[in-house]
């Protein structure tokens, strides 16, 4: 999928990161265009979810990481020290690999980041609830049964809710670590569907090792790989379209056609 470049969202700048001693990312430099998707692949172990977890800061919940180089997002530094990490996380959203529905109630698990960022009002979490639920494609079907327990949904359902639930917060960000890969195919499509929407406002990266996928609805592809001395690397950033059909670096090709990985 093709899209015109809008402007930097994100800018990451000679990112390092090491899990104590173990070098796991080296010299990281990219920048995610505004409303658009972009998809990140690579083999098994080369760094793709722990490069997607630096935009919300979730791998400072790691003990023994650390991370230099700079994380510019609308041009702030996300790794300054005075960041306010719990702000942060409201700009940018995550949807895990496996649906992570809380115990409760469809309406209650979209409220409870409004609510703990201190929305009250019985009225504007309605709203919040029904703005959320018609992003995430489930308002027509549980508008009239908000009080259905949220681990009583499918597998594709209880994503969407997720989606959903992400979205209740306004975030400018959405992170997608292999959100599909536990879906049926029908499922998947509805969430590439929904990503393909959601992208005319907000900024979505994506981490897939399907290569089907990355091509049906990125617009931009980072390909990651570990070198000689196991660093993830980033070997290859361009357009999707561009990578997938003529691919600058042999490692992108043999990946993305099967030979590797």
């Amino acid at each position: 999928m093709e899209k015109t470049q809008k402007k930097i969202k994100i800018k990451v700048e000679k990112i390092n990161l090491f899990y104590g001693t173990s070098h796991a990312l080296g010299d990281i430099n990219a920048d995610i265009y505004e409303n658009s998707i972009t998809a990140v692949i690579g083999p098994s172990g080369c760094g793709k979810s722990t490069f997607l977890r630096l935009f919300n800061r979730m791998n400072d919940l790691i003990p023994g990481v650390t991370i230099n180089g700079r994380i510019l997002l609308n041009g702030e530094n996300i790794y300054a020290k005075d960041t306010y990490v719990v702000e942060l996380r409201k700009k940018v959203g995550m949807v895990f690999q496996k649906p992570n529905i809380f115990p409760m109630s469809i309406r209650d698990n979209v409220i409870i980041g409004p609510k703990h960022h201190g929305t009250k009002k019985k009225q504007d979490l309605d709203i919040i609830v029904e703005r959320s639920l018609r992003q995430a494609a489930l308002w027509d079907d549980f508008k009239d049964n908000l009080f259905k327990p949220g681990l009583s949904l499918s597998p594709g359902e209880q994503q969407r809710l997720c989606i959903a639930r992400a979205l209740a917060v306004e975030p400018e960000i959405i992170l997608f670590d292999e959100s599909c890969s536990a879906l049926d195919p029908e499922s998947t499509m509805r969430i590439e569907d929904l990503m393909s929407e959601l992208s005319k406002k907000y900024t979505i990266i994506i981490v897939t090792h399907n290569m089907e996928q990355a091509a049906r609805v990125s617009h931009m592809s980072a390909f990651f790989m570990i070198d000689d001395d196991k660093i993830g690397r980033l070997v290859e950033y361009r357009p999707t379209g561009d990578m997938f059909a003529n691919p600058k670096d042999k490692r992108t090709e043999d990946y993305i056609t099967g030979r590797y990985g």
